[in-house]
């Protein structure tokens, strides 16, 4: 990654719009916190003493099903651990145009006193405002968001601890896994509003230069947006026509990246129909899309990923496609979606140094991921400025093939 690359595209993004992996359509500013960097107040606020029996709840604010199905069973899943403890609500679909009933969804889940946690997964442009609106009248609300779709600097002088898939070295980890697969042209689907992400665009340049010293040729192609006329339908239509014109232009050996949720079963469906070359998802997970793209039943194995993982591999190898497609074997936003939970217990019952203790979320972080190491975390860093709080989160290629 070249630092001249990446400070020009953060410096061309001023506003973003979308969320994570990016999902389709699947204030009184508060007292100010101690400082970690410049750009990153984190409150120190000391922790209260353990409790026996804590008298809190969490909030968990996540897509619809059919915005990402992943993230919203993660809540239910922490609703089933927690009973009670767990509250739910939703941002809406049309989450780009609507922010401001995502801003009055959070508000409602702050109203409850109990609630003294939030997190936020995906943390969809109107998540800054709604952190703002809430800390009006709860100033010591915990706010963890995941997978955050604004500007970096902005949510992280908002949000106590921010988590985003390490998009960046994704930039040039996926075309190396392509390479390795025998890629020789990389499709890369975007449109112009996902490219005004910071961490999206950057890691788009770095593919390109990626691509570059590997000898692959980058094909950039803009799909359709699933919040635009066409919707959501309309963007799986066209994955599902526009693939089979790319292999019949450039042969079996192309790789498919999108940065959208939406069409990533399509896409999974062509490729293998195809026989050409999936790296990874946006949002690299064995439950994303993988499950719809290849009819595996998941009923009576919800949460266990090896089996998500088994079942996809004989599917793969059933049509040859094992050393062509993969994922990682960890399901990064159900990942982030109960880090947060255990973080916010850990910081409700005292067991954290302050509000944001490193140590004990990469702990919690790792656990989730399989063991230590597992997990690699790095603080986001943008124009040479270190945001303390802002997490990116790198794990492993499962490869089908071995």
């Amino acid at each position: 990654m070249t630092k001249r690359i990446l400070s020009l595209v953060m410096a061309l993004v001023m506003i973003f719009t979308l969320a994570g992996c990016r999902s389709a359509e699947p204030a009184t500013t508060p007292e100010a916190p101690a400082e970690t960097s410049a750009e990153t107040p984190v409150a120190e606020t000391p922790a209260e003493a353990p409790s026996e029996d804590p008298n809190y709840k969490i909030g968990i604010i996540t897509g619809t099903v059919s915005q990402g199905e992943e993230e919203y069973q993660a809540a239910q899943n922490m609703i089933a651990k927690y009973g009670d403890k767990i509250v739910t609500a939703t941002y809406p679909d049309n989450f780009a145009s609507e922010t401001e009933t995502t801003i009055a969804n959070v508000v409602a889940l702050a109203s409850d006193p109990d609630v003294q946690a939030i997190v936020f997964v995906q943390a969809v442009p109107g998540a800054a405002a709604a952190i703002d609106k809430v800390r009006e009248t709860r100033p010591d609300m915990l706010f963890v968001a995941g997978v955050a779709a604004e500007d970096p600097a902005t949510i992280a002088s908002k949000a106590d601890i921010v988590m985003l898939v390490d998009e960046i070295t994704m930039g040039s980890s996926i075309p190396q896994k392509a390479f390795d697969m025998g890629a020789k042209t990389f499709i890369h689907y975007s449109f112009a509003r996902h490219l005004s992400y910071a961490t999206i665009a950057a890691r788009r340049e770095l593919m390109i230069e990626k691509c570059k010293e590997l000898g692959i040729e980058f094909v950039d192609v803009t799909a359709p947006d699933p919040t635009g006329d066409a919707g959501v339908s309309g963007a799986q239509q066209f994955i599902l026509e526009d693939v089979p014109r790319q292999i019949a232009q450039y042969g079996k050996d192309t790789a498919f990246f999108s940065t959208n949720c939406a069409m990533m079963e399509p896409l999974i469906r062509s490729v293998m129909e195809q026989g050409a070359i999936f790296p990874q998802q946006c949002c690299p997970s064995p439950y994303h899309a993988y499950p719809a793209a290849l009819n595996i039943d998941v009923s009576g194995h919800e949460g266990d990923v090896q089996f998500m993982l088994d079942s996809i591999d004989a599917k793969l190898t059933e049509a040859g496609q094992e050393a062509r497609m993969a994922t990682w074997g960890v399901p990064i936003n159900m990942l982030m979606v109960e880090a947060g939970v255990d973080y916010a217990i850990e910081f409700l019952e005292g067991r954290t140094e302050g509000r944001l203790d490193e140590p004990v979320l990469s702990t919690i972080v790792n656990r989730i991921a399989g063991g230590e190491g597992k997990a690699q975390l790095t603080k986001y860093n943008e124009n040479g400025v270190t945001l303390d709080n802002y997490y990116m989160i790198l794990c492993d290629f499962y490869d089908f093939s071995l």
